[in-house]
């Protein structure tokens, strides 16, 4: 699935759902270490628990983050389901 990203550094957020659980996530653009560490990071966990971690979560002084922004990609694959 692609997921087009607002208001962040990075401009997409590629990633691959197995029922309910993260497959994987890449991020196009954005800054790589740290969107290289979220991938990592919520690969194996349930998209729920992705969720409930990562949103609202921001950057610096904007509302949202690339964090954020993968929340708000899951739950929208999630709801559309």
């Amino acid at each position: 699935m692609v997921y087009k990203t607002s208001g962040v550094c990075s401009r997409e957020i590629h990633f691959e759902l197995d029922g309910d659980i993260v497959k994987s996530v890449e991020f196009i653009g954005g800054c790589d270490g740290n969107t290289t560490g979220i991938c990592q990071l919520v690969a194996g966990m349930k998209v729920n628990d992705v969720i409930k971690k990562l949103e609202g979560v921001r950057c610096g002084f904007k509302p949202t983050s690339c964090p954020d922004q993968l929340a708000k990609a899951l739950r929208l694959a999630t709801e559309n389901k």
